[in-house]
């Protein structure tokens, strides 16, 4: 016997409806547009995959996160994808192998064990752009250029990028010779910002007062361009690793201010976002309306070693579904242009729609018997007989 409530969904899974639909289909249409006009190739990964594959580099970060079962045929454990990357990152290792820089894009739906404290959703369709193959900072402006021009696509102009770099905790922890179960609790009070916990942590730790100092500052070395000013002191005595992250952010900073001058940009120095995964710049960009990053990325080196050949590469990644939903409120509804045909067995109608059809006009015949007006069907215009020859004409 079929539940009542059969209908309903698991949550944090949702179903998409024609209208928002073509919305969507709209929105990843114009995107891809312009990746491929940046020069980024499309690729399609497995929806379900080896476990290690999809945990490779980003793997412990992603673990709890994805669903997981044993595949019938080989007795291996499979997954089913929480995150694209590391499957385009095989690509551009395994499959691809070329010299050159490699730009590779993909969209497609991902599946979460959990969905985020603002946003419930378990299956956000993941959309998102890799550069392979170059280690300067040029590819990491490229992408976050990339991004901001992907942002304004879905008519989201109003945007704030925030920019940190996981390269200094790490050359921090380093230098103070923090030990594995350190360097963990502390990445974890500093995600929290805590700083009453920070400092009883560190004073617990026997490392060198100087670096006590510059570790208890990370969580006020967020702000304005003022504020790599105020590190460049704070990091006087902090290595040369240090020393070359914080040049780095503020050249990569400078050159998008001179693309986007009226872009507002912040710094967050204790920034850890997927900390155990990149190994360099990070960034997120945000919009005044919503609590949480509506796109985000960063540098992560080396991920492809495990599958033989480790290349430096940096990308971003966003929600389609999200994206979609922003651009609705910013830009409004769109209507959709629908010609109704009746049901008439006319060889002249049959050519006439099949003509409209292949010119890419929406026309949808009436069937017999059927209920539902044009009107009601939501049609913007009707096909008519005038004398020999069937036309197009708005409807009242």
């Amino acid at each position: 016997m079929q539940a009542k409530d059969s209908w309903l969904l698991p949550d944090g899974i949702e179903e998409i409806l024609p209208e928002e639909t073509q919305r969507v289909e709209n929105l990843r249409s114009q995107i891809l547009e312009l990746f491929a006009c940046w020069g980024y190739d499309l690729v399609i990964p497995p929806f379900i995959d080896f476990l290690d594959s999809l945990l490779t580099g980003s793997g412990h970060d992603l673990d709890l996160q994805t669903f997981k079962l044993t595949d019938q045929i080989s007795g291996e454990m499979l997954g089913i994808r929480a995150d694209m990357t590391p499957q385009v990152a095989r690509m551009d290792a395994h499959n691809l192998k070329h010299a050159w820089p490699t730009r590779l894009c993909y969209v497609g739906t991902v599946l979460h064990t959990r969905g985020d404290a603002l946003h419930k959703t378990r299956s956000p369709m993941q959309l998102g752009a890799e550069l392979y193959g170059h280690a300067g900072k040029e590819s990491d402006v490229e992408v976050i250029r990339l991004m901001l021009e992907m942002l304004a696509v879905a008519g989201l102009l109003n945007i704030h990028l925030d920019l940190g770099h996981v390269g200094i905790y790490r050359a921090l922890s380093k230098q103070a010779g923090l030990t594995e179960l350190q360097e963990s609790e502390l990445f974890d009070v500093l995600q929290r910002k805590a700083r009453p916990e920070l400092k009883i942590l560190l004073d617990s730790y026997a490392i060198d007062q100087d670096l006590k100092a510059m570790l208890s500052k990370l969580p006020e070395l967020n702000g304005g361009k003022e504020i790599m000013q105020e590190a460049q002191l704070v990091f006087a005595k902090a290595n040369v690793e240090v020393k070359s992250a914080l040049a780095d952010l503020v050249a990569i900073a400078d050159s998008l201010s001179a693309f986007l001058p009226d872009l507002p940009i912040s710094f967050d120095l204790a920034e850890l976002r997927g900390y155990h995964y990149h190994t360099g710049v990070v960034f997120a960009a945000f919009v005044p309306s919503l609590g949480k990053e509506i796109a985000r990325g960063g540098r992560y080196d080396n991920i492809g070693a495990v599958f033989g050949r480790a290349r430096p590469a940096t990308g971003f990644s966003t929600d389609l579904k999200l994206l979609t939903a922003l651009a609705k409120k910013t830009n409004g509804l769109t209507s959709k242009a629908l010609i109704f045909a009746p049901f008439v067995e006319d060889i002249a109608l049959t050519e006439k729609i099949r003509e409209l059809r292949t010119q890419h006009q929406s026309v949808v015949q009436q069937l017999p018997g059927q209920t539902g007006s044009a009107q009601e069907m939501g049609c913007t215009s009707i096909l008519e007989k005038d004398q020999q020859n069937w036309v197009v004409r708005p409807l009242a």
